[in-house]
């Protein structure tokens, strides 16, 4: 399935004193991403909350510190669709500095309604997760 990429740079903000990334800051990065994915395949959140009366919510992650991010570095987070039903995403998602993979993560994604009750996605909406 399509791979997408969203680049960021780490800030002061997102460091320690020693100018290494707060490791739950990695969990930012990626969801900025995956926010980034949603928009990219055309599916705008707020209709799907607003008229459709769902959000998604993390069920599942699964995280892979390989090598820490810096204060300046530019990431790339890749976001790739693994697994699809009409209640769940799995996901992959990995952030390079350059050409280097130095986090992985594998995340469950479900569709909920604004009470926290599994929903399945109409297939207007599912049909889009290609």
């Amino acid at each position: 399935m399509k791979r997408d990429t969203f680049q960021c740079r780490v800030y002061y903000e997102d460091t320690d004193l020693a100018g290494i990334v707060y490791y739950a800051n990695y969990l930012k990065f990626i969801e900025r991403a995956r926010s980034e994915w949603v928009r990219n395949i055309g599916l705008d959140q707020n209709v799907l909350r607003n008229d459709f009366g769902i959000v998604f919510a993390v069920r599942k992650v699964e995280a892979d510190y390989m090598k820490a991010a810096k204060f300046d570095d530019l990431l790339t987070i890749s976001t790739e669709l693994i697994s699809k039903t009409r209640v769940r995403l799995k996901l992959n998602q990995d952030i390079y500095r350059d050409n280097d993979l130095i986090f992985k993560a594998v995340l469950d994604i479900v569709s909920i309604d604004m009470s926290g009750v599994l929903v399945k996605l109409p297939k207007v909406i599912f049909d889009k997760f290609t």
